[in-house]
């Protein structure tokens, strides 16, 4: 029989108040009231579809919330610089960036940031650019060029760690003026994902270690204060090109692919502490822009067995918790 630490990556934790934001199948040891504790969940998450892009493609860069999003840029195979708006519904098509794929991204719909990313199909680019609502503007570029990176923040706090070419741990941070580069991540990686609500807290998951291009799948989970990355507990499921939504304290990484590839409908809650597998999403795909919050998350288009999709999915939450206690009958 499995025991807990091999099921959930961590002991059981001894704490003398309750978590304070459990998430469904995390157990403690309550030294106060000295009972064993539980978090179930009473309702379950739920993904929904929502209106399609316009232009079917992979790779796009995400930002904003579910019910105000942008989608920049991407693959149909061929590389483009389409952007198309998301109002809660439906997607229309703005004006263009430069065309790239698999670029960094952070901000809203009315002041939006998308940086780095890859114009051809092997090159790197350090090109970031600021939108206000109906244009995007070119603004100083990154220190080091290259795609595939984990990012997120706003436009005037963000944060880009890895990438390729090659395999980085590369981490910039980016002060609304000029980008800086900062301590690296401790393991080198590229097709991950970040999350942070600006450049002084992140979370960075998954990806691929190498050493060549997408090989080599990780589960690995670093932290970021402001200076340096930390280890933390990693993913159930190792994969990379997985979009994800949230903070460095809650977060959500939805779907991916392993090295062989296969594509993974996997959806994991990161509570802070631990990550823990909810519902799976409705579609098997992989490297779809993705955006939003643990609890009202947006991804659309992606990758299906070599094939670009439009579809999108919307994340409605992890569904009510309900702390138990454990007893001996």
């Amino acid at each position: 029989m499995a025991t807990y630490k091999e099921i959930r990556g961590s002991q059981i934790e001894a704490v003398a108040t309750d978590p304070s934001n459990p998430v469904e199948g995390q157990v403690w040891y309550n030294t106060t009231s000295n009972v064993l504790k539980g978090e179930a969940a009473t309702s379950v998450g739920a993904w929904a579809t929502g209106g399609a892009l316009n232009t079917a493609r992979f790779g796009a860069a995400g930002l904003g919330i579910q019910t105000a999003a942008l989608m920049a840029g991407g693959a149909e195979p061929t590389i483009v610089g389409k952007t198309e708006q998301y109002n809660g519904t439906s997607y229309s098509e703005v004006a263009d960036i430069t065309a790239r794929r698999l670029a960094g991204a952070g901000g809203t719909t009315a002041a939006g940031l998308v940086f780095g990313g890859a114009p051809t199909s092997t090159s790197g680019t350090a090109v970031t650019e600021t939108w206000n609502g109906s244009n995007w503007t070119e603004v100083n570029d990154l220190s080091s060029g290259r795609s595939a990176l984990g990012a997120d923040g706003t436009q005037t706090s963000a944060i880009g760690a890895g990438g390729r070419p090659g395999n980085l741990a590369v981490t910039e941070t980016w002060n609304g003026t000029n980008w800086t580069e900062v301590n690296d991540l401790n393991q080198a990686r590229h097709a991950l994902a970040a999350v942070a609500a600006d450049s002084t807290a992140a979370l960075a998951f998954g990806g691929f270690e190498g050493p060549s291009s997408y090989t080599n799948e990780t589960a690995k989970t670093e932290l970021w204060n402001g200076t340096n990355w930390t280890e933390v507990n990693d993913l159930n499921t190792a994969r990379g090109f997985l979009p994800g939504a949230g903070i460095s304290t809650n977060a959500i990484a939805f779907t991916g692919r392993d090295d062989t590839p296969t594509y993974l409908a996997v959806t994991e809650l990161w509570n802070g502490t631990n990550w823990t597998e909810t519902t799976d999403p409705p579609a098997t795909k992989a490297n779809m822009g993705g955006t939003g919050s643990s609890t009202l998350g947006l991804t659309s288009g992606g990758n299906a067995s070599g094939t670009a999709q439009s579809t999108t999915e919307e994340w409605t939450g992890a569904g009510t918790g309900v702390t138990r206690t454990f007893t001996d009958s």
